[in-house]
Order: structure tokens, then C-alpha cells, then sequence
């Protein structure tokens, strides 16, 4: 009933249907689980919030947001690090939760992709660039680009729990076969993940290249050979987020065929 509700806003609700599918209806403390509050009529959900395990609020609640979140907020009882979903329902949901200032407070341009429409860039496929998935030996490396992802794209400070979280993130996502980096000459120079995952779709997040690799074109060649990889297993769209201000990585999205399709708000608490 409830992922029957989500699929309507299939490429706004990635966070829900990921979550509830690897964790299902279980509120705890281990990754993906969370408490789902949901507004019904009868035997139909018509919206629902949810507080998960790592302290995001995510709404998906076009008429009920202000009622929910807060009750969403109260039944878990844990710290609340951020809000993310649909923009117009993220600042809804700011607007009732007694917080402070947040760090990150945007409303992103939603883009979506069917991966039989992706455009793959030159160099990866000549095979001058190559993208895998992350070998072992790279925990450090790549843990210490999700710090500096963390902290330059959401403003998170450096501490050791940033570091914490971003090891534990890092080390989930190798498990799951869900992050990508690419190589130049066997040397990795940038690096993406599906933050959410279904079977026929997935969601990009967590694109990072060094600033001193920048412009050369390897946020896109990654993006790409990710999702040449899921593609190969049967998903079918690809949904992404990013800054509205950020020209260059709109740009690279828009030259791998992704068409904007709405918005996404992201507010972090400081």
C-alpha cells in the first residue's frame, strides 16, 4: 500500500522506496530502517513522512506535510540532521520543526534519464577512460573524498564523526556493490554512487572529483559508466539531483541526457 504511493511519485520518492525496501517497516538505529507516518483515506496512503536511522526527515506528503512531519519527528525521538524530498514540501516542513540554522538549504533541479537514451562521452567509450567498481584497497582513499564531498557539497564541519559516518557509508556502499570510480591510466580520479536503488531504477549521489582534476570532464565519464553498469542489469531510468547554481555539473548531465523534471529541496542542520 504504501510503496503503491510512492511508485506515483516514483522519481521524488528514491530515499522512501530504497529505504522501505531494503529495511522494510522497522524503526531502528541500523542503516536504511525508520519510522513512516503516513496521512490514509480508507485503505489508500495519500502521504507519508518518514524519520530514518541516520537522521534525515523525508517527506513525500503533498497535502498532509505539516501535519505529519512533526508527528514523524516526536514518534522517533532521535536528532533530526536534515529534510529532504519534493522542494515545495522540504520548506513546508522546515517551516514547522522548531530548528536552528541549517548548513545546506537549497531546492535542487531535479533531472531523470531512461538509460536507453544515455549518451556515452568520447573517452570512456574509446576506452581512454575506464570506470569499476571501487577495489578494497581504496577505503582510505575514497573515505577521505566523501569528507571532502560531505563537507564542501552539504557543509558538514570535519570531526570524527563525520569521519565515522563517512567510513561507514563508504564501507556499506562497497557491500552493496554500489559505487564507482573512474581511472585514468589505472589512477582513480573521480567517483559516484547510487544513493538509492530499485530494480528499474536507481538514484546517482555523491559525485565527486578532486578540485584539482576538475574540468576535464570526469564527473560525467563516471556518472556514465555507472550507470552503463546498472543498465547492464536491467534498470531503466536514472534520477539525479544537483545545485541550480552549479553550471558545470548541470551542463555534464545535460550532455549525458538527463532533462530536468522538478525539484528536490536538501536543508542540513548545522
Amino acid at each position: 500500500m504504501l510503496d503503491a504511493f510512492l511508485a506515483q511519485h516514483a522519481d521524488s520518492s528514491m530515499f522512501l522506496r530504497s529505504n522501505l525496501r531494503r529495511a522494510g517497516l522497522v524503526d531502528g538505529d541500523g542503516p536504511y530502517q525508520g519510522i513512516y507516518v503516513a496521512a490514509m483515506a480508507e485503505d489508500a496512503v495519500l502521504g507519508v513522512v518518514a524519520r530514518f536511522w541516520n537522521g534525515m526527515v523525508v517527506v513525500q506528503a503533498p497535502y498532509h506535510v505539516e501535519a505529519l512531519t512533526p508527528l514523524a519527528v516526536a514518534a522517533s525521538g532521535r536528532k533530526i540532521v536534515g529534510i529532504s524530498g519534493p522542494g515545495g514540501q522540504v520548506n513546508r516542513a522546515r517551516s514547522v520543526l522548531a530548528k536552528g540554522e541549517a548548513t545546506e538549504d537549497s531546492t535542487d533541479d531535479l533531472f531523470a534519464l531512461d538509460l536507453g537514451a544515455l549518451q556515452i562521452p568520447t573517452a570512456l567509450a574509446q576506452g581512454r577512460l575506464a570506470v569499476r567498481h571501487r577495489d578494497a584497497s581504496e577505503i582510505a582513499l575514497l573515505t577521505e573524498w566523501s569528507v571532502s564531498f560531505n563537507r564542501e557539497a552539504l557543509g558538514f564541519a570535519e570531526s570524527a564523526g563525520l569521519r565515522r559516518h563517512c567510513a561507514d557509508h563508504i564501507g556499506r556502499l562497497q557491500a552493496e556493490k554500489a559505487q564507482f570510480v573512474l581511472t585514468a591510466v589505472e589512477v582513480p580520479v573521480a567517483y559516484a554512487a547510487f544513493n538509492a536503488v530499485l530494480t528499474d531504477r536507481v538514484q546517482i549521489g555523491g559525485v565527486w572529483t578532486p578540485p584539482a582534476l576538475r574540468g576535464r570532464g570526469y564527473a560525467r565519464n563516471v556518472v556514465a559508466g555507472a550507470l552503463l553498469a546498472a543498465r547492464e542489469t536491467g534498470v531503466q531510468r536514472a534520477i539525479l539531483f544537483t545545485d541550480t547554481d552549479n553550471a558545470a555539473a548541470r551542463a555534464a548531465y545535460r550532455s549525458l541526457g538527463f532533462a530536468r523534471i522538478g525539484d528536490y529541496g536538501i536543508v542540513i542542520f548545522a
